[in-house]
């Protein structure tokens, strides 16, 4: 009996992936392609962010880079194990998803100077680490409301020497009253039903049910919306996932934009070819199928109103970690 309950299950999930896939695709052969990735997942290139400085000659073999990929980022060639090489450990280069780098390029195109870059859900911290190299904020605070992902966290950014930083542990909503209108840059890499972990051959169970879908999507409501609160004016929110469905993206993306429209989504002449198709909304998404990472969706909003960045004390976050001595981040 319960060997017929997994196929049952199993069965109804191979359904919500095929619905899935005609929603996401007009084309039959892209549907069918969609589908086979994330059935039959294959290994993607391992990639790493370069902390330090690179060494002369590198200790990996790297692929071409795309023209999205920042000159810190290395693609390396399959069989490559970056997380075992003793520099790693030293804290000079952090691994991510390919797809990562894709979602965080958007980080890419805000001009300098950034004083405060706040990472609303930080772990396990690859986008902090990312915006920290690309744009050397004066501050990054780094987010985390689950307690057993907090290690993890500061584990990473004390390793790859993330510095100046602060780590806390508080629900969006808090942030909004605490420091309204202070960050240059707010990152949301939401959490989200997780579908892209299937193209990586790993569980997500449950991932296409409506149920977990609607549930993800307004949780995400609810971050993206505190969050515009902490966006300082003239700076910028970026929204990230590692999910398909279009009600944890392209929906969460127009009713953002209709419930804050002092924000507009900005162009990026950079993923013009990563264009979704499912809005007018200028954002991107990468599928697993285009044999570079497991998948990403990805929008950079900017607040369009004028006026004066509020001053964030630090002391009065209750910093769990941090590597700086307590001081207030100037206007």
């Amino acid at each position: 009996m319960q060997h017929g309950n997994i196929g049952m299950m199993i069965e109804k999930a191979s359904n919500l992936l095929l619905k899935l896939s005609r929603r996401l695709f007009e084309d039959s052969e892209k549907q069918e392609r969609f589908v086979e990735a994330l059935m039959n997942p294959k290994s993607f290139h391992p990639c790493i962010l370069w902390c330090q400085e690179k060494p002369e000659y590198s200790p990996f073999s790297v692929e071409t880079p795309t023209i999205w990929q920042p000159q810190f980022i290395d693609r390396l060639s399959f069989g490559e194990k970056p997380g075992q090489h003793p520099l790693h450990e030293q804290g000079y280069f952090y691994c991510l998803d390919f797809s990562s780098v894709f979602a965080a390029s958007i980080l890419l195109t805000i001009p300098s100077p950034v004083k405060l870059v706040f990472d609303m859900c930080a772990a396990p911290g690859g986008k902090s680490v990312f915006a920290w190299k690309s744009l050397q904020p004066e501050l990054l605070i780094s987010n985390e409301v689950i307690g057993k992902r907090l290690g993890m966290l500061i584990s990473n950014l004390k390793r790859c020497h993330v510095s100046p930083s602060t780590v806390v542990t508080k629900d969006s909503s808090v942030f909004a009253e605490m420091m309204p209108f202070s960050s240059d840059l707010v990152i949301v890499d939401a959490p989200c039903t997780g579908q892209s972990l299937l193209a990586k051959g790993e569980k997500a169970l449950g991932c296409f049910h409506p149920t977990a879908i609607n549930k993800s999507a307004n949780r995400q409501k609810r971050i993206i919306a505190n969050s515009a609160y902490l966006t300082a004016p003239q700076g910028y929110l970026a929204y990230m996932t590692c999910t398909y469905s279009p009600e944890e993206n392209e929906d969460v993306c127009e009713w953002f934009l209709e419930r804050f429209p002092q924000f507009q989504a900005v162009n990026m002449s950079h993923l013009q070819g990563y264009q979704s198709h499912l809005t007018s909304v200028p954002c991107y998404r990468m599928f697993p199928q285009d044999s570079l990472g497991a998948g990403a969706f990805t929008v950079l909003f900017k607040n369009m109103e004028e006026g004066e960045k509020k001053e964030v004390d630090e002391e009065a976050l209750s910093a769990v970690w941090m590597n700086r001595p307590l001081a207030k981040v100037q206007k």
